[in-house]
């Protein structure tokens, strides 16, 4: 009964959040489709049970700042595109000296 909940969540996240986006040209391009989404969903994207954190955090150390909302020194916040485009994912990169 409970696997049927967890089942049910996971289709309706993949769904709205990917899905309803892209439309399938067919089952190959489905199957790619969905692997992306889930190495985002697994390692890029937060969730709201960890917190700001993510699954899979990064072997990369956050490095330490006075305030949350604020940049540590000589570092900037790089994207990388998930899916086209559709999401994105954030990290901090050193800057160059």
């Amino acid at each position: 009964m409970i696997a049927n909940a967890f089942c049910e969540r996971l289709v309706g996240t993949v769904r709205r959040e990917c899905l309803d986006f892209l439309i399938p040209i067919n089952e190959r391009h489905l199957r790619r489709i969905l692997t992306e989404f889930t190495s985002h969903y697994n390692r890029g994207r937060p969730h709201s049970a960890l917190g700001p954190g993510i699954p899979e955090p990064s072997q990369d150390s956050v490095p330490d700042s006075d305030h949350r909302h604020k940049l540590p020194g000589g570092y900037r916040v790089k994207s990388t595109a998930v899916l086209s485009g559709l999401h994105h994912e954030y990290r901090f990169e050193k800057e160059a000296a």
